[in-house]
């Protein structure tokens, strides 16, 4: 189940807890942050490949692609079993921005998205069927876990907004993890 949990960025042990949809897009999207929930038009299997899974989403895809100016798409998976699965994992776990929006959709699997904006941090866990978009300059972190299992679809508008440019602050070490 989707949860949002925010803290003040002080302090990890309290947080505010959010585990309904309307609730969790609203609090997202009252820091400019986008949480939608998207079905297939058709089932998939586990296996299904970039082209199975782009059109079964093609109607939404198509709306943030107009609506954004997003020129690609592409779908990302990983499993537990990826032999480079911890350095994948580390790679994002520091706070960072980027400039172009950062738009995962979980087609399957989970994902720690933590936002840190307003003195808060917003620790979205994002399953199946979440869609999440942070604006670009956003500082921000991304927990896949230490088994990572997801398929996400990605947006871009240009391959340069996903240079990941590193703050050096310690405060995503700061706070819980996904998955530990």
């Amino acid at each position: 189940m989707s949860e949002l949990k925010i803290f003040p960025d002080t302090d990890p042990g309290s947080a505010q807890v959010y585990g309904d949809y309307p609730a969790i897009a609203r609090e997202l999207n009252a820091v400019g942050v986008l949480f939608e929930r998207w079905t297939a038009d058709r089932p998939l299997s586990a296996q299904a490949d970039q082209k199975e899974v782009l059109a079964a989403y093609r109607e939404p895809v198509a709306r943030l692609m107009k609506e954004y100016d997003f020129q690609s798409a592409d779908v990302i998976s990983l499993k537990p079993d990826h032999p480079d699965k911890e350095a994948l994992r580390a790679k994002f776990l520091d706070e960072h921005t980027h400039s172009d929006y950062e738009v995962r959709f979980f087609v399957g699997g989970k994902g720690l998205f933590c936002i840190h904006t307003a003195n808060r941090v917003y620790a979205i866990l994002c399953e199946q069927g979440d869609l999440i978009s942070v604006p670009a300059n956003t500082t921000h972190w991304f927990d896949m876990g230490p088994q990572p299992d997801f398929k996400c679809i990605r947006l871009f508008t240009t391959p340069e907004g996903w240079v990941a440019n590193f703050t050096g602050s310690d405060i995503a070490g700061r706070f819980p993890r996904y998955g530990e």
